[in-house]
């Protein structure tokens, strides 16, 4: 929980690491659409993100960013994002109690100050800009607030807007997402204001990069979000690995087995330290 920039990571050693990631990728002749800023937390805490998007450039492929924009207010911020060809923002209230209750902020954030931040952004970026606003049963998926929240994206002009329930284990395990009525009824409030309007209420699939180190790709595809107890499976057998390379990282405590709506998922331990993520 915090709101100041700083280098967790050595710019050079993010450049190495991308450099032999893509070059073990590309060896498989696996494709290759972005590379995406998306790590354990808020990519723009990261003091060096404009530094490592400008490094990154010269390997021909899309850099994207998917940002929660708390800290879009800050002109550094801004600067940095609009180095990136693709940015998504999280845009899931425009009304400071639900911001409050739905994203659970840094005391010092001000959601005023954020939105006029994603609207001198988009006046500034030249790429791709999406939004993500994610709706909760009983919280922001009622009428009123997703009209306000089309009025506010209307103004921002997004690419498109996607929108969003939980899919995978939500830091509450009591949350639950919208239901099919109140999405269609945003689907079609936002569709009356914005250009392009898409749904990201379904199971991402089980296509996953694989580079040839079994548990290196589970414990990096896991430490952004968890993968489907079918997905892995999936995973495993375009690996032509059996099970127990699981079993082995459960019982090693790199990686932990949940439960989310009667499915089972499994995702990367949280370390005990930021540095620990940087070698």
């Amino acid at each position: 929980m915090q709101v100041e920039r700083e280098a967790f990571c050595t710019v050079e050693a993010i450049a190495q690491n991308v450099k032999e990631k893509l070059k073990q990728v590309r060896e498989k002749g696996e494709p290759i659409d972005y590379l995406t800023f998306v790590p354990d937390g808020e990519p723009t805490l990261d003091t060096n993100l404009g530094r490592e998007i400008e490094l990154l450039k010269p390997s021909g492929i899309r850099i994207a960013v998917i940002t929660n924009a708390s800290l879009i207010w800050r002109q550094d911020v801004r600067r940095d994002l609009k180095e990136a060809d693709w940015v998504s923002l999280k845009v899931d209230t425009v009304s400071k109690e639900i911001w409050r209750r739905i994203n659970r902020p840094q005391k010092s954030l001000k959601l005023e100050a954020i939105l006029e931040g994603m609207l001198e952004f988009a006046n500034i970026f030249k790429g791709e800009l999406t939004t993500e606003s994610m709706l909760i049963q009983g919280i922001n998926d009622n009428g009123e607030e997703i009209e306000r929240i089309a009025d506010f994206l209307a103004e921002l002009e997004p690419n498109k807007a996607y929108l969003a329930i939980p899919t995978r284990p939500p830091a509450r395990r009591t949350i639950t997402g919208a239901n099919e009525q109140a999405i269609n009824m945003a689907y079609q409030i936002f569709s009356k204001r914005l250009g392009s309007v898409e749904y990201l209420i379904g199971y991402e699939g089980n296509a996953f990069a694989f580079t040839g180190k079994v548990e290196d790709d589970l414990l990096g595809i896991t430490s952004v979000h968890p993968m489907r107890e079918e997905a892995l499976m999936e995973f495993l057998k375009k690996a032509d690995t059996e099970w127990r390379v699981v079993e082995n990282l459960i019982k090693d405590g790199a990686l932990i087995e949940l439960k989310y709506q009667g499915r089972k998922f499994y995702m990367r331990r949280l370390p005990d330290a930021v540095g620990s993520r940087c070698s």
